[in-house]
């Protein structure tokens, strides 16, 4: 869980479902530090409040209860309506305000929710939070560029013999290969990387769960992203399957030779 720190008060963040949430209990408590439950109740009472989260929720939530919501709507704003976290996601069924539980218990929501209630509690804290948000980000984005290329660093050394390049570098393809046609364009990649296609592989490990690509490695996975890539441009020009086939096979071996001789030092050496 990470934290940032917006005017001496300290915001805890919660990735969900590769989502990004804030905690807006502690957002709260820049305006009140006993009361903040109090203050998104408040929140969650203004009709403008509804409308804004129901049409969030209708954007990115296609198990949204929006006949519960019509009749959350119709009461917002009278003296005797009070909505918690806890009921709004009950009732409509949403994914945009997360309630935790506990004897410390507090509200998540995810950023696009959570600015909108860092402006209704100050505007200057919104910005503050946005801009502490946005440099926490970048350094997430740095640290992951890191460690992308000291996997890749670690990966290319241990494959780096040619046993095991041999293994790892597609064959070309026999006429005969290339001749037939696959109904699936998976297998046609598959084909054009592997050597073969799914059925076949999962005959020859009945005892392996997923498929071939489950078991490949980084330099397997970057050429397939890129053979899927082209296989699309191809598609669009009118090329038939068993060329495309073909085209992939030699591409796929070209870029796997390239991928398994980087030199390990330059790629250590772009880290400093």
């Amino acid at each position: 869980m990470s934290k940032v720190k917006v005017l001496e008060q300290e915001i805890r963040l919660y990735s969900h479902k590769e989502e990004d949430y804030i905690n807006i209990t502690d957002v709260a408590r820049y305006k009140n530090p006993k009361r903040s439950d109090y203050i998104i109740s408040n929140w969650l009472r203004n009709r403008n409040t509804i409308e804004f989260l129901g049409i969030w929720e209708r954007l990115n939530n296609p198990n949204f209860n929006s006949i519960e919501f019509d009749g959350i709507k119709n009461q917002a704003g009278l003296n005797s309506f009070i909505l918690t976290p806890k009921r709004w996601i009950e009732q409509t069924q949403a994914i945009g305000i997360i309630s935790k539980a506990g004897r410390y218990g507090r509200t998540y929501a995810h950023k696009d929710i959570a600015f909108e209630f860092a402006s209704w509690i100050s505007v200057e804290f919104k910005l503050y939070l946005i801009k502490e948000f946005q440099r926490l980000k970048e350094e997430e984005r740095k640290t992951l560029g890191w460690d992308i290329k000291r996997n890749l660093a670690k990966i290319n050394y241990r494959i780096h013999t040619d046993a095991i390049k041999e293994n790892l570098i597609p064959t070309k393809l026999t006429n005969q290969q290339v001749s037939l046609v696959y109904a699936s364009e998976a297998d046609v990649l598959n084909l054009a990387l592997f050597g073969q296609i799914a059925s076949d592989w999962r005959k020859k490990n009945p005892d392996k769960k997923g498929n071939m690509r489950d078991y490949a490695n980084v330099s397997q996975l970057i050429c397939l992203s890129n053979l899927e890539n082209l296989n699309a441009i191809f598609i669009q020009d009118g090329l038939k399957q068993q060329d495309r086939l073909g085209k992939l096979n030699l591409i796929a071996i070209q870029q796997m030779k390239l991928l398994l001789n980087i030199d390990t030092k330059a790629i250590i050496k772009t880290k400093k």
